[in-house]
């Protein structure tokens, strides 16, 4: 095997770069490896003006500027505040609205009625009767002889509820004639309306009233879709009473429908007396979760005087009057008003249930 001689190579580099110049221009033979690593390392290149090492050029340099991050300063702005929430007003209380009234009023030869009116004369609000409005027959003319000239001036504020008097008439036609409208759909005898934040209902004893009624789903339909806080109630017969005509249970379911709903109050009338009663259930008896009722019959027919004091009862008195109650948005306060010269008077004040 031929022997590797390295001279040829230093011979042939030194001639490379004697080519690449000008004839006498690379005056000295320079040592070989330090050119070599040089031109590897690409740091230095022979020039033809002298052997002066050179810069790497800018096509074999990538300068990398150091990238700048910018802090923005924000503008100077005001300092947004942020208000304190706003609450809601609370809500406001409906005025407070008067309800006064009786049942038994206009007699023919009897002077209640006339004594009675003159209280209505001086309360405002409105006038609620409670059945047998005109005797003895509820006929036109017993309406417009005893009952227009009193209590009549006062028919346009007046929401009127039908007795078995009115029924002495064949479908108590003259009741619903002469109040119209202010009386609920003709013929019917049951309707209701609202007397500030209560909701009233006008019921008829004088027809069915068992829980498969017509009146009772009617009703059961009205506290539904009108519900409120404080709910009255007017019909003529009473479920509980001391007079002579006693208790009377035809109005049981509906006492029972209206204790579901949580109404507060009952007014009646049939026994011509006033009586107040603690709350009761359905069967007559006291009831911390019953409704309380009012016995009204003391519009101006003839006075009855108290019989067999039923359960319940705590004030009780023979007296022509009108029960006047205050109802506000979640009680009622409730006065026995007495015709001139006479002093019997009932009280107080209950909240809603």
């Amino acid at each position: 095997m031929a022997r590797h001689n390295p001279a040829p190579i230093r011979e042939s580099l030194s001639d490379g770069l004697t080519r690449a110049c000008p004839s006498g221009v690379l005056r000295r033979a320079l040592p070989l490896w330090p050119v070599v690593l040089a031109i590897l390392a690409g740091t230095w290149l022979p020039s033809c003006g002298g052997a002066t090492p050179t810069s790497p050029s800018a096509a074999s340099v990538t300068t990398q500027t150091p990238s700048t991050t910018t802090t923005s300063t924000p503008s100077a702005t005001p300092a947004t505040t942020t208000p304190p929430p706003v609450s809601s007003p609370p809500p406001v209380a409906a005025a407070p609205v008067v309800l006064v009234g009786a049942g038994d009023i206009a007699m023919c030869g009897v002077d209640g009625a006339r004594q009675t009116a003159a209280l209505l004369d001086a309360i405002d609000g409105i006038v609620f009767t409670a059945g047998d409005n005109a005797y003895p027959n509820g006929t036109r003319e017993n309406f417009n002889d005893c009952y227009e000239p009193f209590w009549g001036r006062h028919k346009g504020r007046t929401r009127p509820t039908p007795g078995n008097h009115e029924y002495n008439t064949l479908g108590a036609g003259p009741y619903f004639d002469y109040f119209g409208l202010n009386a609920g759909p003709w013929g019917r005898g049951y309707y209701s309306y609202t007397a500030g934040a209560w909701l009233v209902v006008s019921l008829n004893s004088n027809v069915a009233a068992d829980l498969n009624s017509a009146q009772v789903a009617w009703l059961r339909n009205e506290l539904t879709t009108q519900p409120t806080l404080c709910v009255a109630a007017i019909w003529h017969h009473p479920l509980a009473s001391s007079g002579p005509h006693g208790p009377d249970p035809r109005m049981r379911d509906v006492w029972r429908t209206l204790m579901e709903f949580k109404a507060d109050v009952v007014i009646t009338g049939h026994d011509h007396l006033y009586e107040r009663f603690t709350p009761l259930d359905e069967n007559g008896f006291p009831n911390p979760n019953g409704i309380r009722e009012f016995v009204a019959g003391t519009g101006g027919a003839e006075h009855y005087e108290p019989g067999v004091l039923q359960p319940g009862s705590e004030v009780r008195g023979p007296s022509w009057g009108v029960l006047k109650l205050t109802l506000r948005s979640d009680a009622y306060d409730w006065d026995f008003v007495p015709v001139a010269g006479q002093t019997f008077q009932d009280h107080g004040t209950q909240g809603c249930r």
